[in-house]
């Protein structure tokens, strides 16, 4: 696979689990290039078009818990301050609901909308062992990407009618390898390359 990192090569320790993911998460930059008939390459684009904030359950009672837990020796004005955070949370985690179940979105690389996560999985929580490993099985890393730029498009000067697309986007720990097979499978028409950048690791 042209660029792409796959972790299952290298000598780092897998966890228990069987998932590769490092305490400290670093973010890679990467570019991934999409080349295909022009009008192939516009339905993935629109495909692939997201608000990149994936809809997991969320519990409330629990988040309250975990947001009262570092400041509860605060007493009353720390649980108040704990359901004020609560209210935000939910506030933001109903806005991403909206957003998933509308078309397009500010993202124009979402692998939800490309490899989506199944609801029986989004209903576990991002947290829940099965979804850590549904994300290694399927997107190659554990979180979506970020600071996702789609590139000026090229004209394919060897071939009439075909355009080559780019996306400039950072990923944790990983290229999204998993991510960019099935898509291979997908979209048999399009070509798609990766390229890892890893003098550009960063704490996201």
């Amino acid at each position: 696979m042209n660029g792409v990192v796959d972790p299952s090569g290298t000598d780092a320790d897998i966890r228990t689990d069987g998932i590769l993911a490092p305490a400290h998460t670093d973010w890679l930059r990467q570019v991934l290039t999409v080349a295909g008939p022009i009008a192939d390459v516009a339905l993935f684009e629109r495909k692939a078009r997201g608000p990149s904030a994936v809809p997991w359950h969320l519990d409330l009672d629990h988040e309250e818990l975990r947001l009262l837990a570092p400041i509860a020796a605060g007493g009353p004005a720390a649980r108040g301050l704990a359901r004020v955070l609560r209210a935000q949370v939910e506030a933001h985690h109903q806005r991403v609901l909206a957003a998933a179940d509308q078309p397009g979105g500010g993202c124009p690389l979402d692998l939800h909308r490309l490899v989506p996560i199944p609801a029986r999985i989004l209903q576990l929580g991002n947290d829940a062992p099965a979804s850590r490993l549904w994300l290694w099985t399927y997107w190659g890393t554990l979180q979506p990407l970020r600071h996702v730029r789609r590139l000026d498009p090229v004209a394919d000067r060897w071939r009439k009618r075909t355009v080559r697309v780019e996306w400039e986007f950072w990923s944790a720990d990983w290229t999204p390898w998993r991510a960019i097979v099935q898509l291979r499978q997908d979209w048999p028409s399009l070509e798609f390359a990766v390229q890892p950048d890893y003098g550009d690791a960063a704490d996201g």
